[in-house]
């Protein structure tokens, strides 16, 4: 039901009908003088959709964190000589995690020093990789 939900709210359709809602709420202010009932409606209506859109959103983020794990852990499983520890690093502790961005950001200082991007990523670099990748395929 929650996928279903957050899906829909996420359409045009979705939108247009909120906006429809606000456009009927505003044309009956004079209606109803205005009233302090009149703004109740509103805010409360808001308010209540507010709280539950909040679940919606953590829900859809969860679920899109996890998938993004699972294909960067596909990516690292599959790569040769990328670490396998890397695997699951969300799971890590603040300081496995600080002691892995220290290494990664001097592996990214070494790096600017190589100025020249037709050394590290080249076509025939890439033409070998994917010849390789064939040939793991073929086998």
């Amino acid at each position: 039901m929650a996928e279903s939900i957050t899906k829909f709210s996420g359409s045009t359709v979705a939108f247009m009908a909120a906006a429809g809602i606000v456009a009927v709420w505003g044309a009956t202010g004079p209606l109803f003088h205005y009233s302090e009932t009149w703004q109740l409606v509103i805010n409360t209506g808001t308010t209540i959709i507010t709280f539950l859109m909040v679940f919606l959103i953590q829900r859809a983020q969860n679920k899109d964190s996890l998938v993004l794990h699972l294909k960067l852990n596909e990516l690292l499983a599959a790569t040769q000589g990328a670490s396998n520890r890397l695997i699951n690093a969300q799971d890590f502790s603040e300081e496995e995690i600080q002691t892995l961005h220290n290494f990664y950001c001097v592996l990214a200082q070494l790096a600017k020093k190589d100025n020249d991007l037709g050394k590290t990523h080249s076509v025939e670099e890439a033409e070998d990789n994917h010849n390789e990748k064939l040939a793991a395929h073929a086998e």
